[in-house]
């Protein structure tokens, strides 16, 4: 060979290629005069060449294809590139070939190249390609676009252009071949046409497909033809594939299916000749379903997390806290190791094999192109790098290896068993073996449900009441849609059982939505369960990215209240495990109400503004009043709202169909309730009270900021003025609005405003007299009474007017900040263990002397406020 103007590393490179690589030293004799450049130039110049119409199709491809390879092995060899500039590569490549193939294919047919895609799974749908792998496709077409011609219809039409593609980019002529395409992955390979219409393949994997094709839809994009068509398929199938609710049933069928993979492969699992690199133990394929079974559990709730590459979805799960930093960094060195020796055990032949040569020869040559000096270096290498795959999988997988014993099935030894709560338990326990609940009806989920009892019967027996709490459990598998998903996600992480039987035992209004929505359990697993919830600005930004993406109004409102119920679960298993102040807890409900609220105007706006346009200079304002307004919402809390608009009233939108301001914002607001009220396929929102707008249910439901500032300052009684106190805007113009409120709440008070304040507190009383212990809201001494207090002296010394009732309190009775907090503590506790805790629930809750002295404090204040002692104390 004639001398080189390269570098030691690249020449070194090229020596050991054309020592050792049968196939490089072919390409090399027949590119010589491209050794010298560098491997990004030769790679462009690959891909121009694809795209050269000018030459033959199939000569273009694979002549292309060797120039490359050529760039690309050197540049691997070298340590030029790194692993991911090499497989980036070689999938771009792949890439311009598949599109080219297709794209010739249509053009036989005098047709542009739209109407049908190539979809590339595996390895080069994550940009991960072999060096001399197979890519794995899904073809799919359009057959309002597919070109047909006379006597076809869009099916054969669409398999002759599938067909002709393949044999493009397949078919071995004197140059050799492009690429081995394998197409059997597609919806039931075995009896399915080459290529699939859309609908059918969309139908397909969103009701019948199993757990291996989500697995390798981790791995998918549109790669080739009708881009645009195959991301649309994408993503009406991201549901499928990403499922919000934990999946693991998926995780036992992932587990099993490794498992057979070992025992199908078990000549290949001991390392050394015949060793699988791809599927033996501690082999490329468990790196990638290790990664891919974290994804699938989680990515559903973390998009964040759903990298194709196996390098960049490790990175994520560390990040994300889901999988170990150490071990994630353990695992992606060593996938880079295992790929690169796969490599250049490919570079050999150019054959797709990814076993260790059983020849010593080809050994040795493997041997070189690792530059190890030897196969028993490189044989030991592999070992260290195999064996942490190997135990990280291992765990993964160990939960298929067998069941954990369940209770005795005979009634005495049963009873043995079960122990202490043996009375209360054995005779439900029984009940469940043998009543036909939806929940228990399948094998999976019997069985499931079965190795959990013992330790849900151990949970129960610890409650203050088992038999209550059996009860509860009871009606919960009863209510149940299906069981198989809960108890699986139950044995998978056995933490949960007890506290599952902790909410079962202390909150019935958990427990119902649990069993209306079983997935809301899912929340309780991320490491930051337990964590106070971002600030208000943070959780609008994870509600905006959590609909993005939805295609219309009913989609949005699902997603809205998907996210508000798991948000608000989670507050509440805060709350009941005694991991959150209640006073906390309030204020992020309250968070998560304006978010929700926030969102639902914006979008029930933008789409009623499509129709009726929009009213120059006027917008909607909701302004939020009661503990809403005072950002202290309970879990039971209905949203007092007030609808205004800002603008003239006699306005006119500039839509298709106009409206007058006043319709146009009624109209508006009316849609704005709907949305957060009326439940959906998710479930219900919030309840909402509109009636503290000027005329109450009379008047109408939405007015002008104008009307409505006239009507406070001239109409409005002493009650609504306190209620103003509590107003704070929510959307629309908040600066406007406020300043509004302000300026009403800033008038001289009325000369009998304590008769007024009395006489309304009466009212109340009569109509709902408080009483018993646990009533810390309307007995005397309660919030009425500390509401009353602080409204009125807010509204006679016009001072400390802030819907924050603890910063009035802390401004203008200070005396009073631990009997409200006290006091709203437990009304928040008591408004999701109900009015009469269950005996669990009590250590949430404050003994009779705190509870007396914090009402005593009230009474006390209410006497040197009012000038009389508070009736009924």
């Amino acid at each position: 060979m004639a001398p080189l103007a390269l570098d030691e590393a690249r020449t070194d490179a090229l020596t050991r290629a054309w020592t050792h690589a049968p196939y490089l030293r072919g390409l090399i004799r027949g590119h010589r005069d491209a050794l010298d450049a560098a491997p990004e130039t030769e790679v462009a110049a690959a891909l121009a060449q694809v795209s050269d119409t000018a030459q033959p199709v199939f000569e273009r491809l694979r002549a292309a294809k060797r120039r490359a390879h050529l760039a690309i092995a050197l540049a691997d060899l070298s340590g030029a590139w790194p692993l991911e500039s090499v497989t980036h590569a070689l999938s771009d490549l792949a890439d311009a070939c598949i599109d080219a193939a297709i794209a010739e294919a249509l053009a036989e047919r005098n047709a542009p190249n739209a109407g049908f895609v190539a979809l590339a799974l595996g390895k080069l749908g994550s940009r991960e390609l072999n060096y001399s792998s197979d890519v794995d496709l899904i073809l799919l077409y359009d057959p309002g676009a597919v070109p047909v011609r006379a006597r076809e219809d869009a099916a054969d039409a669409a398999v002759r252009i599938a067909k002709r593609a393949v044999a493009i980019l397949n078919d071995r002529t004197a140059d050799g071949y492009a690429w081995r395409v394998d197409l059997r992955l597609r919806p039931a390979s075995e009896i399915t046409p080459l290529a699939l219409p859309v609908a059918a393949a969309e139908h397909y994997y969103q009701s019948e497909a199993e757990t291996w094709e989500r697995t390798a839809f981790i791995r998918s994009r549109a790669c080739g033809g009708d881009v645009a068509l195959g991301e649309a398929f994408l993503r009406a199938i991201g549901p499928f594939v990403w499922r919000r609710s934990l999946d693991y049933t998926a995780i036992h069928d992932i587990q099993s299916v490794s498992l057979r993979i070992r025992d199908h492969f078990d000549a290949g699992q001991k390392l050394g000749p015949g060793f699988d690199l791809k599927r033996g133990r501690g082999g490329i394929r468990e790196v990638e379903f290790f990664a891919q079974l974290h994804q699938l559990v989680w990515g559903g709730r973390d998009p964040a997390l759903r990298a194709p590459a196996t390098l960049d979805a490790l990175a994520a799960l560390a990040a994300a806290g889901r999988i170990d930093a150490g071990e994630a960094a353990t695992l992606g060195t060593a996938y880079r190791r295992l790929r690169t020796v796969e490599h250049r055990l490919q570079m050999l032949h150019d054959a797709q094999t990814h076993s260790i040569p059983t020849v010593a020869g080809d050994r040795t040559a493997l041997a070189a192109m690792c530059d190890e000096p030897d196969w028993r270096t490189l044989e030991r290498h592999l070992k260290g790098t195999t064996a942490p795959i190997a135990r990280a999988f291992d765990r993964l997988i160990g939960e298929a290896k067998g069941d954990a014993p369940g209770l005795p099935t005979d009634s005495k030894a049963l009873r043995t068993a079960l122990g202490k709560g043996a009375a209360a338990l054995a005779p439900m326990v029984e009940r469940w073996r043998t009543v036909s609940y939806r929940s228990l009806r399948s094998p999976a989920a019997r069985a499931s449900f079965e190795r959990l009892l013992p330790s849900l019967a151990a949970s129960l027996a610890q409650a203050a009441d088992p038999a209550t709490a059996a009860a509860r459990l009871d009606a919960f598998l009863s209510a149940l849609p299906a069981g198989v998903q809960l108890f699986a996600l139950l044995e998978a992480n056995p933490a949960l059982v007890p506290l599952l039987g902790r909410l079962l035992g202390v909150t019935p209004l958990l427990a119902d939505a649990l069993a209306r929505t079983p997935a809301l359990f899912d929340v309780l697993l991320g490491g930051d369960a337990f964590d106070a919830l971002p600030d208000a600005g943070a959780l609008a930004a994870e509600l905006k990215a959590q609909v993005a993406g939805a295609r219309d109004v009913e989609t949005v409102l699902d997603r809205v209240r998907r996210w508000t119920g798991e948000r608000r679960f989670q507050l509440g298993a805060q709350l009941i495990e005694g991991r959150a102040d209640p006073l906390r807890v309030a204020r992020d409900l309250s968070h998560l109400a304006d978010a929700a609220l926030q969102l639902i105007v914006r979008v029930v706006t933008d789409d009623f503004a499509a129709t009726h346009g929009r009213v120059a200079g006027g917008e909607l304002i909701v302004v939020a009043f009661g503990r809403y307004g005072g950002a202290a919402l309970t879990h039971a809390s209905d949203l007092d709202l007030v609808l205004l608009f800002s603008g003239a009233h006699d306005a006119v939108s500039d839509g298709a169909k106009p409206l007058a301001a006043t319709r146009y914002f009624n109209s508006l607001g009316a849609r704005v309730v709907a949305a957060l009220s009326v439940p959906t396929a998710a479930g219900a929102l919030y309840e909402v009270d509109t009636r503290l707008r000027p005329f109450g249910a009379k008047g109408l439901l939405a007015v002008s900021l104008d009307s409505f500032v006239r009507y406070q300052m001239e109409e409005a009684e002493a009650w609504e003025h306190m209620a103003l106190t509590r107003a704070r805007v929510v959307a629309g113009p908040a600066a406007e609005a406020q300043a509004a409120i302000a300026a009403i709440l800033n008038r001289a008070p009325s000369e009998n405003l304590a008769k007024q304040v009395l006489a309304m507190r009466a009212d109340i009383a009569a109509a709902k007299p408080g009483g018993g212990k646990w009533d810390v809201k309307l007995s005397p001494g309660g919030l009425v009474d500390l509401e009353f207090i602080v409204h009125f002296l807010q509204l006679r010394d016009r001072a400390a007017v802030t819907p924050d009732l603890g910063a009035a309190i802390g401004a203008l009775r200070p005396d009073l900040a631990d009997a409200h907090d006290l006091l709203t503590r437990t009304l928040v506790t008591l408004r999701l263990v109900g009015a009469n805790p269950a005996p669990q629930a009590r250590a949430l809750l404050p003994d009779d002397a705190a509870l007396g002295l914090a009402k005593t404090a009230v009474v006390a204040a209410w006497s040197a406020v009012f000038g009389q002692r508070r009736s009924g104390t």
